[in-house]
């Protein structure tokens, strides 16, 4: 494709391929624009007393976009956003970014320091200026480039200025998974939080002896372990008398920290374990953790009749649903199964829930709060579940994504657990124990309803009868009464051949303790 000495032809399409991503982004943001607006649209189209069941156009626009691109609700919830500045706040910005003219790390910067400006004037003279200047802005730092852009702003509209009380309402911790079995801390505090924290492991980890092995560094890091589980820093010199070298006080803060292996790993095994909410951790660093962990084996369960008729979930079946799934079944979303709610696919039905979804393993899936309230009151997303836990999506548009749980992928010996022959049989069997249970409550009931009807229909064909009798005795005997000791009843008025509703007939005779039984 390139000759082997014509370098400047790689460097050359490297600069244009900016230019086509920009292109590219420009395209992608309009699209999403075009989508926010449609669903905004619909929103306004329907009941708008909905209250806590409305799902904004918005939650709705970043759940699609979420699916499409796979990628989590706070990425999807940005690109929305973006698209949205770009739109209804910056269009002339989004045309020099359209022809190519721009990189996208710029306009990105320009969309997240001009979010302030609200009032439409000012943003449309804004918009205008900075779009007449962006292009020249290629050789530009970040920092170069967010000078220029508040120095803008500061003219136009010095109230929109990020200052510092804006900067701490976006303070953060975050522990991200990292490489080889460690995690990454970052965050922003305020400037008081920061001092705090930052003396307190450097507390911490002097309070050691000057024999220990570990860097400064090694032992600021192992600070923040002793201070997360309220100790002191254990020296690690390796001297008996050092003071230092005692084991710490147990914690009187308890922290849980969720993690799924197999046996086989804690006996030796090589096999990797799952930590919640980090990711995939070695089988040393899992055997390490478990020699002051409380274990707990983990199985798909056995749900019984009365389970499956039941809306919560034994804490068996929630423990294996959480361990199955590792996060949120939406595509594209990695929150922690443990933060997730657990959803029945098929809803379950309160009035009759033998007609209803049961709550058993092929139906129940973690869905965190958002899309587990996106699914309840937007009818615009189905979702299928197939019986070894795989789910399939399908978006208002149309478009359908497959989520499969994140436990097969760890533990590959869990897809062999699972079998559909089970679950086919198991609903079988729940529905002859119902049908079982329902013929022995209605059995009694039954009986006795065919008893009334039977003495109801008796008694209609006794009162004809006897009504018969004395329309003949009246025919021949006018209105002399009937001297026989045999049918006394035939002097009787005429009876109703209608029985009223609530007519019961006498109880059964109690056969006695004489009687033979049969």
């Amino acid at each position: 494709m390139f000759e082997a000495d014509a370098s400047w032809e790689l460097v050359l399409c490297i600069g244009d391929s900016v230019s086509e991503e920009a292109m590219l982004m420009a395209s992608r943001m309009s699209m999403v624009g075009e989508l926010l607006a449609r669903r905004i649209a619909e929103v306004e189209t329907e009941d708008a007393d909905l209250g806590y069941m409305l799902v904004t156009g918005f939650s709705r626009t970043v759940a699609e976009v979420g699916a499409a691109m796979n990628i989590s609700p706070k990425l999807a919830t940005l690109v929305v956003s973006q698209a949205e500045a770009l739109t209804e706040r910056l269009p002339e910005v989004a045309r020099v970014l359209r022809r190519g003219e721009v990189d996208w790390a710029t306009v990105a910067v320009v969309i997240e320091r001009t979010e302030l400006v609200t009032h439409h004037r000012i943003i449309t003279q804004l918009d205008a200026e900075l779009a007449g200047r962006i292009s020249g802005w290629k050789s530009w730092s970040r920092q170069r480039v967010i000078n220029a852009v508040d120095a803008a702003v500061r003219e136009m509209d010095p109230d929109a200025i990020r200052e510092r009380e804006r900067a701490e309402r976006r303070r953060y911790v975050r522990v991200r998974p990292g490489p080889d079995g460690t995690a990454r801390l970052e965050g922003t505090l305020t400037a008081r939080a920061g001092s705090s924290f930052d003396q307190r492991i450097t507390q911490l980890a002097n309070g050691v002896c000057a024999e220990d092995p570990r860097t400064p560094g090694q032992r600021r890091a192992d600070a923040v372990e002793a201070m997360s589980e309220n100790r002191a820093l254990i020296c690690l010199c390796g001297r008996p008398e050092c003071p230092h070298a005692e084991p710490a006080e147990p914690s009187a803060v308890r922290v849980v920290m969720n993690v799924i292996a197999p046996q086989s790993a804690l006996t030796g095994g090589n096999q990797p374990g799952y930590l919640a909410g980090y990711g995939v951790i070695d089988a040393e660093k899992l055997r390490e953790m478990a020699e002051q962990a409380v274990l707990r084996v983990v199985q798909a369960p056995t749900v019984a009749t009365a389970e499956a008729l039941r809306y919560q979930a034994s804490a068996a079946l929630v423990r294996w649903i959480r361990c199955r799934d590792m996060t949120c079944r939406f595509p594209g979303c990695d929150r922690p199964a443990e933060l997730c709610d657990v959803d029945h696919t098929i809803p379950f039905n309160h009035a009759n829930p033998e007609r209803g979804g049961l709550t058993v393993p092929w139906n129940l899936k973690c869905l965190c709060r958002q899309h587990h309230r996106l699914k309840t009151f937007h009818d615009g997303w189905l979702d299928q579940q197939l019986p070894d836990g795989t789910v399939v999506w399908t978006a208002p548009s149309g478009q359908t994504y497959t989520t499969n749980p994140g436990a097969i992928e760890v533990f590959p010996e869990l897809r062999a657990r699972r079998s559909p022959r089970r679950t086919k049989a198991t609903p079988r069997a729940v529905r002859i124990a119902q049908r079982r249970a329902k013929n022995h409550r209605l059995r009694p009931i039954n009986a006795e309803a065919r008893r009334i009807q039977k003495a109801r229909k008796a008694e209609i064909r006794r009162r004809v009868e006897h009504n018969r009798m004395r329309a003949t005795l009246s025919f021949f005997k006018g209105n002399r009464p009937s001297t026989s000791p045999f049918a006394a009843w035939i002097n009787d008025p005429y009876e109703p051949e209608a029985l009223p509703a609530d007519w019961q007939p006498p109880p059964p005779p109690d056969p006695g303790p004489d009687l033979p039984p049969f």
